[in-house]
């Protein structure tokens, strides 16, 4: 079952407190490189807009990390991009208890999967 409205209001206000609030690029930047989220059933993607490599004129989305409620173990997977574009489970903490604790993983970052 999808998040509800309210669920939806409750997660983008943690996302923001707790990840955006630290993670958002320096103000001279900012009209460059945006931030964002997508909400799609149970999952919560984080992405970064930035200009294309070679076509400054042109934007890209570089995804950061995958989070998804898993409702039946009351656990939140924490996946990251590889270079195949496919999604996997990030080591060495795939499952957390909370959103929170899974934007605390995702922000320090230990094994450097989710900001290089």
């Amino acid at each position: 079952m999808p998040f509800t409205d309210s669920e939806i209001v409750e997660h983008t206000r943690l996302i923001e407190e707790r990840f955006w609030s630290r993670r958002r690029p320096p103000l001279h930047l900012r009209e460059r490189i945006r931030e964002g989220q997508r909400i799609d059933g149970q999952a919560i993607e984080l992405f970064f807009v930035r200009p294309a490599f070679k076509s400054p004129g042109q934007f890209v989305e570089e995804s950061i990390a995958k989070v998804q409620d898993v409702r039946s173990r009351n656990v939140w997977k924490i996946y990251w991009q590889r270079a195949d574009l496919k999604w996997h489970a990030y080591q060495p903490r795939s499952e957390v208890a909370s959103l929170a604790e899974a934007l605390l993983v995702i922000d320090t970052d230990t094994n450097a999967c989710f900001f290089g």
